[in-house]
């Protein structure tokens, strides 16, 4: 056997795949809920799978490498993602996929004429895609960042064709009755490797590995959730005025800190963000809540908006 075929079986191949609507909502998490304060770091997060694949498979980390790593999430369109103040930040978190060698992978999403916004179809791409490359690749470990039972029947297929899959997943509750995450019993047990992450980020006899983990707050690795403008002086003059509107909450996308408001004399939807809410908390708005507000236009896009939103 010459030395090349020797180094090949040496190495632990590993794919990795991101459920992207997971991943975000984790990081959001540990962004603006955890006491971090601090975004995932994807570079981080691949070091840290290739160290948990080793101490796994007993071998050195050196010689487990991620050969593959996918992304797969919802888009909302360029037009609807500049009206919530978003694409910079889905370009900036592109480019770090893009620098950190994952591969993209997205579905049209559309919030128009819905209540929420819906991403269908995301996960079973995830599982097709995930399934054909281990075949073809030849993976040893595939590794899922996500905690949801629905990849159940894709982590037996693997379990089926030899390959051993970890999961990365989180459990966490979050305030004001907002959905957390709960990784699901039946694929804890269905993987080889099951690895909760929010237990190892919380231990402080691992320090080293957690802190690598992370960037600091003001690196864009997830898409951001819009942030209020500064309030513009047009904002105060209109406040003194009087000039009040009444309209009614039409949407609130799940997992987000913004919203839309109809106004009542038909014009075009106006976004919110949930610091702009006066006399309830923001999570406690529905769609279909009739609320007060003072129109204005946001600095940074140049779009009409809906300040001081008072629910009535």
């Amino acid at each position: 056997m010459d030395i090349g075929q020797t180094s090949h079986k040496q190495l632990t191949r590993i794919g990795v795949f991101y459920d992207g609507g997971y991943f975000s909502h984790v990081s959001n998490y540990y962004r603006y809920d955890h006491e971090r304060g601090q975004r995932i770091s994807i570079h981080g997060l691949h070091e840290f799978i290739r160290e948990e694949v080793g101490h796994f498979e007993q071998t050195n980390p050196q010689h487990c490498h991620i050969v593959e790593a996918h992304y797969f999430r919802g888009r909302f369109s360029a037009e609807e993602a500049q009206e919530r103040d978003m694409l910079l930040g889905e370009r900036q978190f592109e480019d770090a996929l893009m620098k950190a060698g994952v591969t993209t992978h997205f579905l049209p999403v559309s919030n128009r004429g819905a209540d929420e916004p819906k991403e269908k179809g995301v996960d079973v791409w995830l599982a097709l895609e995930a399934f054909e490359l281990a075949m073809h690749k030849g993976f040893d470990v595939v590794t899922l960042i996500s905690g949801d039972g629905d990849y159940l029947p894709l982590v037996r297929k693997l379990n089926a064709l030899g390959i051993r899959v970890m999961v990365t997943a989180w459990d966490f509750d979050l305030p004001d009755g907002r959905s957390g995450t709960r990784t699901s019993q039946a694929l804890i047990d269905a993987v080889t490797y099951p690895v909760m992450m929010d237990a190892i980020i919380n231990d402080r006899g691992r320090r080293n590995t957690i802190e690598k983990l992370f960037v600091t707050p003001r690196s864009a690795l997830v898409p951001p959730q819009p942030r209020p403008p500064t309030q513009p002086v047009s904002a105060v003059a209109q406040t003194e005025n009087g000039e009040r509107l009444v309209g009614v909450v039409g949407s609130m996308p799940l997992h987000r800190d913004f919203g839309f408001v109809a106004p009542e004399q038909g014009e075009e939807n106006l976004f919110f963000h949930q610091t702009w809410v006066e006399n309830c908390s923001f999570h406690e708005l529905r769609p279909g809540d009739r609320v007060e507000y003072t129109p204005d236009v946001n600095p940074n896009t140049g779009r009409p908006v809906a300040m001081r939103i008072v629910r009535l």
